[in-house]
């Protein structure tokens, strides 16, 4: 199984969010900013509930599709949950706990669009 290109891999995951009806998609290219992966996409889910059941989803569609192992943390509690699919960094928050971190704004270019 060849590994994808992060295009591949983001549109994945992209659509794996959509399947899921995360909310508040956002992708932001990090090439040229930093080492630690491509793309980061920021989503939101209504309930800890749907965070978890979001990010399970997108593993195994991930592990399905490309035989890849996410690392995963903090499914646990449900608030915030990152995955680490190599070249793109997946955070998929409730709606209150993103609010507070706004995640988002330290890697958005001056002009607030990705």
């Amino acid at each position: 199984m060849n590994a994808p290109t992060s295009e591949e891999l983001l549109a994945s995951v992209l659509a794996s969010l959509d399947d899921d009806k995360a909310e508040e998609v956002v992708q932001i290219e990090l090439r040229g900013k930093s080492s630690i992966a491509d793309y980061m996409v920021v989503a939101s889910g209504r309930s800890s509930r749907q965070v978890a059941a979001i990010s399970d989803n997108l593993v195994e569609r991930l592990k399905v599709s490309y035989g890849m192992n996410c690392k995963v943390e903090g499914k646990g509690a449900g608030d915030w949950v990152l995955i680490d699919a190599g070249d793109i960094i997946v955070h998929i928050f409730r709606p209150e706990v993103r609010e507070f971190y706004q995640l988002e704004k330290m890697w958005m270019p001056a002009g607030g669009t990705a």
